[in-house]
C-alpha cells in the first residue's frame, strides 16, 4: 500500500480535486430523482432516505473534514448539505404522508447527528479521528447499501426500479476516486469505506442491468 501511495503522491491534488468535483456533480443527480417524482405526481415508489441521509451524513463528514483539516472534504460536504436540504424540502412538498415519510426520519437523523457531534467535541482529537472515522464508515456503507435491503423483492419482481440509477452510477465513480485519495493519504477508514462503496454501487448497477427498471407508468397501468 505504501508503494502505491508513494507512486500516486505527485497526483494528490489532482485526485483530490477530481474526487471533490465528481462528488459535487453526484449531488446534482438528485435533480433527476426529483424530476421523476414530479412526473409521477407523487412520492409513491420513492424513498426520501438518500436525501435525508445525505444531509445527516454531510453534517457528520463536515465535522470529520474539520478534524482532518481537509479543505476538499469541507467544501464538498457544505455543498452536499445545501443540495440535499433542497431535495428533502421538495420531497416534503410532494409527499402525501409527510409525517411518516419525511418528518419521522428527519427527527431520527437530527437525534443521531446531535449525539455523534456531541461525542466528537467531547473526546480528544486523536481518539475522535479514529472512532469518528469508524462510525462514519459504518453509517456511509449503510446508506449506500440501503437499496439492497429490497434485493429479494427486486429479484422476485425482476424490477430494479427501487434503485436510483443516476445516484448509483455517480456513486460508483465517486467512491473509486475517493478510494484513490484514501490510498494516497494512507487513511484506512477512507480505503475500507470506499472499497466497499465501490463494490456495493457496482453490485447495484449489475442488478439494474439484469433487472432493467420498468417505467412507473407501465407499472401503474398493470396495477390498475
Amino acid at each position: 500500500m505504501e508503494i502505491v501511495s508513494r507512486t500516486l503522491q505527485p497526483y494528490k491534488e489532482l485526485v483530490a480535486n477530481l474526487a471533490g468535483a465528481l462528488t459535487i456533480l453526484q449531488f446534482f443527480a438528485g435533480i433527476v430523482v426529483c424530476r421523476d417524482i414530479h412526473k409521477n405526481g407523487s412520492t409513491k415508489g420513492f424513498s426520501p432516505m438518500p436525501f435525508i441521509g445525505g444531509v445527516a451524513i454531510g453534517i457528520l463528514f463536515l465535522q470529520y473534514g474539520v478534524i482532518l483539516e481537509d479543505r476538499i472534504m469541507i467544501l464538498v460536504n457544505l455543498v452536499a448539505i445545501f443540495l440535499n436540504l433542497l431535495y428533502t424540502v421538495f420531497f416534503y412538498v410532494k409527499s402525501e404522508d409527510k409525517k411518516n415519510e419525511v418528518l419521522k426520519p428527519i427527527a431520527y437523523a437530527v437525534a443521531l447527528d446531535a449525539v455523534l457531534l456531541g461525542y466528537a467535541r467531547s473526546d480528544t482529537p486523536d481518539n475522535v479521528e479514529f472512532s469518528f472515522g469508524f462510525i462514519l464508515t459504518a453509517l456511509m456503507l449503510f446508506l449506500m447499501g440501503m437499496p439492497l435491503l429490497d434485493v429479494k423483492e427486486i429479484i422476485k419482481r425482476k424490477d430494479a426500479s427501487s434503485i436510483p440509477f443516476p445516484m448509483t452510477f455517480m456513486g460508483t465513480i465517486v467512491t473509486f476516486f475517493w478510494l484513490l485519495y484514501g490510498v494516497i493519504l494512507q487513511n484506512n477508514f477512507m480505503i475500507v469505506q470506499n472499497a466497499i462503496g465501490v463494490f456495493l454501487c457496482s453490485f447495484q448497477l449489475v442488478l439494474i442491468v439484469i433487472y432493467r427498471p420498468r417505467t412507473r407508468a407501465v407499472r401503474s397501468k398493470k396495477q390498475q
